[in-house]
Formats: C-alpha cells, sequence, structure tokens
C-alpha cells in the first residue's frame, strides 16, 4: 500500500498535497488520480486544483470550507484513488529540427559526441510524459528524455527563444510558447500552439499525456504554421496504441 500523502499548507487558502520527493511517472500518477478524485467529487469552496510533478496544491476558500475538513476529504480520496479517471491521451507534434528552428541542435551534439542529425534522432525517437504546467502560460514541463540528451542547463541564459520553441535541460524537456530567455537548449520548434487563449480549450495537451515529435522540414513548418494561425489544430491524436 503506498503511503499516504504529506498535507502542506501554503499560506491560510491553499494546502499542498505531496506524494513523493522526485520526478517519477507513478508519483505523478497518484497526483493526476487524485486530481481526477476530486474533479468528480469535489467540496464546495475549493477554487483550483494545480498538479505539479510530485504533488497537488489546492485553492480553497477558508470561509466555505474548513482546512480539517478539506484535509479528511483529501486523504480519504488519495486512499482510494490509484487510477487516473480517464486514459491519457498520446499526442504526435510537427517538430522542425532544421535551421532556423534548432538553434542550439549543433551545441547539444558537440556536448554528447554526435552528429546534430543523431541529436535529432534521439529527441524526435523518444516518447514523453507531460508533467505540469508552469513558469509560463502553457509551459510544459516533459519526462522521458533520452539519457544521452541529458545535458545540464547552461551556465546563464541565452537570448530569448521563438515561440513554441522545443527544448531541453538538466534531464527534462520543454515544449514553450512565448518568447523568453531560457537556460535550456533549444532543439527545434513546433508549429502547434500548445496554448492560446482564443481556444475554449486553451490547454489541449492534459498533464499525464504522452507527446512523440515528428520530424518536418522548415516547408513543412510554415505551411502548418500558418494552418494553426488560421483556427486549425495541427497535432494529431495518436491512434492505435494501447
Amino acid at each position: 500500500m503506498s503511503a499516504a500523502p504529506r498535507i502542506l499548507d501554503a499560506g491560510e487558502a491553499a494546502l499542498v498535497v505531496e506524494f513523493g520527493t522526485r520526478v517519477d511517472p507513478a508519483i505523478s500518477d497518484r497526483v493526476l488520480a487524485l486530481d481526477d478524485a476530486l474533479l468528480a467529487d469535489r467540496p464546495e469552496g475549493i477554487a483550483e486544483t494545480v498538479p505539479t510533478y510530485r504533488s497537488l496544491m489546492i485553492h480553497y476558500d477558508p470561509l466555505i470550507l474548513d482546512r480539517d475538513t478539506l484535509t479528511g476529504h483529501v486523504l480519504a480520496l488519495a486512499g482510494g484513488a490509484s487510477q487516473r479517471a480517464t486514459a491519457p491521451t498520446r499526442w504526435i507534434l510537427p517538430c522542425c529540427y532544421e535551421a532556423p528552428h534548432g538553434e542550439d541542435l549543433a551545441a547539444v551534439a558537440e556536448q554528447i559526441g554526435q552528429s546534430p542529425e543523431q541529436v535529432a534522432a534521439l529527441h524526435a525517437g523518444a516518447t514523453f510524459r507531460v508533467y505540469m504546467y508552469g513558469f509560463a502560460p502553457g509551459f510544459a514541463y516533459c519526462g522521458g528524455l533520452p539519457e544521452a540528451l541529458a545535458v545540464p542547463r547552461r551556465p546563464s541564459p541565452r537570448p530569448p527563444h521563438p515561440m513554441n520553441a522545443v527544448m531541453i535541460g538538466g534531464g527534462l524537456a520543454a515544449v514553450a510558447t512565448v518568447p523568453m530567455p531560457t537556460g535550456w537548449y533549444v532543439l527545434g520548434a513546433t508549429p502547434s500552439r500548445l496554448y492560446a487563449p482564443e481556444r475554449e480549450e486553451s490547454f489541449f495537451v492534459r498533464p499525464g499525456d504522452t507527446i512523440r515529435f515528428e520530424p518536418i522540414d522548415a516547408a513543412t513548418f510554415a505551411r502548418l504554421a500558418a494552418r494553426e494561425a488560421a483556427g486549425e489544430r495541427v497535432a494529431q491524436r495518436e491512434e492505435g496504441v494501447s
């Protein structure tokens, strides 16, 4: 039987339900199972739940829902919630590793003693798990990076990357959405927008989902980016995978 989670206060109006201390799919499954359980059995007073790698933050109104009642409810749900309510979705995102999108591909290749083409192939051959969103709107933190690509982050930030950059650093992978300086290495870019505030579903990839990147050339990137800009979603659900 899994150990009971640790309950921590985050100010006067939030609890953190902590299931572990590392990035691990089994810990993430427990976090997301509790999130699903709270969605199905949600006491009045809960404003928002925010899953992370190893914990679930629960924002609540203490004038409606007291801490002890919420804690008891959470512990009861966590004791019985071991599986997700729905199966995660597997996504295929197009990714261009060619110039000008793969800005740091050569730098990573030099670090690990491979060619840029080998780095792109290693990245495209992996299946990534989306653990959480954070840091910036739609910034997706992912695990599943091949060990050969586990380079440390830069000692200092590089200039801002473009929109929808596909990046690695510190043993993790990420898909960014808005340009900003970063210590991650930019291997490519996807024309698919993981975050679009004008859409009814601003974030279509959910924590717990998986992503594979399908290599495309720069001309295909431009065509797909135009379709995205016109309102089409170019990411594809991966069918026929158990």
